[in-house]
């Protein structure tokens, strides 16, 4: 399965036709006269209703087949040219930095998202801005409540459509632990989804193909699952990224999870020690034995190695961060859920994170080349972790750091949002699955 940046890569045509990048889904407008009809119009308005609709979105089709002209432009030139904007250099983490900067600037200029307004707090329009799930609390309130250019209050404007509820929530004041059910999170998503349709056309113009949800809630899968077309054809924007369970790289963005303690990052990680700073540890993980990859960890390598520091609770007067920032590499092997917030904890130190996971789609792999920065071990290489680790050169551990310094400002969460930022890292993902739907209506 080819992502859309590898197929961005190799396209040559400078056509001005909404012939997407990546594949193509045509989604029939028949549900548009059916809603239409059903608010009591006559047959003349309903005409023209669905005129006013086509037009409107072959205009935004026309701006979006020039962006993708442009952006094929920018994904032919030549590698070695310098990008000479904004630090986006040509070095290695990404797959084409030209291609890149150009889709960014292209997002900047064209890119307008409607907020459903429906919905009550604290369930809709707000969400967790701590701990483990804070990602998803501060993507939907600078969606809200920030000063970014992208937020349109005009839906016949917009290029796609949020629905912003938070799982997190829901799991908090719907779901009762002692019965295991998630079905209350499928019927509050399956009722939210049946309101939008009803009182506006969007929803019905696409199947929803133009809307996308959020969540870095274990369970917004399962969530995801209280509609058909928001499970199968909707942007659905996860932590819980995980191919073997119905997540489609295709049509659904990787959300990278971010743990907030207290709502803040630590600020020891705020300044990570210069680079010739010595890294003693050669690696470091401490974490409760949980899901299938950490009891094999832990198996091999709890206490058992001086250079490799792995502990299931760490011991009271040693500091987790302290083990980052003294460690050459540090290891982010996966929980119930292949997500882990210790990659970006790992980004943050300066650490080269060492990926321990299967069917995981990585946050921002469309753009960057995760090669570059991290280090991905198969589980069944994990009695052999050290003889790895140590056989890399240091020429080679030395462009990995530097490649973890490049990435960083992709995963740094700002207040309010900057360039670059996770933020717009998490949008630019929605755009790039956005330029790969045509939409017509028949």
């Amino acid at each position: 399965m080819m992502l859309p940046w590898q197929r961005m890569r190799f396209t040559g045509t400078d056509s001005v036709n909404p012939v997407p990048l990546n594949f193509r889904r045509e989604v029939s407008g028949e549900n548009q006269l059916n809603t239409v009809g059903d608010a009591g119009h006559s047959n003349n308005t309903i005409t023209k209703e669905v005129a006013k609709v086509k037009r409107r979105n072959e205009k935004l089709e026309e701006r979006l087949a020039r962006a993708r002209a442009s952006m094929r432009r920018a994904a032919a030139r030549n590698f070695t040219l310098a990008t000479p904007h904004d630090d986006i250099s040509t070095g290695t983490v990404y797959h084409n930095p030209h291609l890149f900067y150009q889709s960014y600037l292209e997002m900047e200029k064209i890119l307008k998202v409607y907020v459903y307004p429906d919905g009550e707090l604290p369930i809709v329009h707000d969400g967790p801005c701590k701990d483990i799930y804070s990602i998803e609390g501060r993507f939907l309130h600078e969606m809200e409540f920030g000063v970014g250019r992208f937020r349109t209050n005009d839906p016949t404007t917009a290029h796609v459509y949020f629905l912003p509820f938070s799982v997190t929530w829901m799991v908090k004041y719907l779901y009762t632990p002692s019965t295991y059910d998630v079905t209350p999170l499928k019927h509050f998503v399956s009722e939210y989804v049946r309101v939008i349709s009803k009182r506006y056309p969007f929803w019905n113009t696409t199947h929803g193909a133009d809307h996308f949800m959020l969540s870095c809630h274990d369970w917004g899968p399962h969530a995801s699952e209280g509609n058909p077309f928001l499970y199968n054809t909707s942007i659905r924007v996860l932590c819980n990224a995980n191919t073997s369970e119905g997540f489609n790289p295709m049509k659904d963005v990787p959300l990278p999870e971010i743990h907030l303690y207290g709502g803040e990052v630590s600020p020891k990680l705020l300044s990570p020690p210069p680079d010739d700073a010595p890294r003693p540890y050669l690696a470091f993980f401490a974490g409760g034995m949980h899901g299938p990859i950490r009891p094999i960890l832990l198996h091999h390598w709890k206490n058992r190695d001086d250079d490799i520091r792995v502990y299931e609770y760490l011991p009271k007067d040693k500091d987790y961060y302290s083990f980052m920032l003294n460690s050459k590499f540090c290891l982010c092997p996966s929980g119930y859920e292949v997500a882990s917030p210790r990659i970006v904890e790992s980004i943050y130190a300066e650490c080269v994170p060492v990926i321990l996971s299967k069917n995981y789609t990585l946050p921002f792999s469309d753009v960057l080349r995760w090669e570059a920065f991290s280090v991905q071990v198969d589980v069944s290489d994990i009695p052999s972790l050290k003889e790895m680790l140590s056989t890399i050169p240091e020429s080679k551990y030395r462009k990995l750091k530097h490649g973890v310094k490049a990435v960083r400002r992709h995963f740094t969460l700002n207040q309010p949002a900057k360039r670059f930022d996770v933020f717009h890292m998490i949008l630019h993902s929605i755009w790039l699955r956005r330029l790969n739907i045509n939409i017509k209506l028949r």
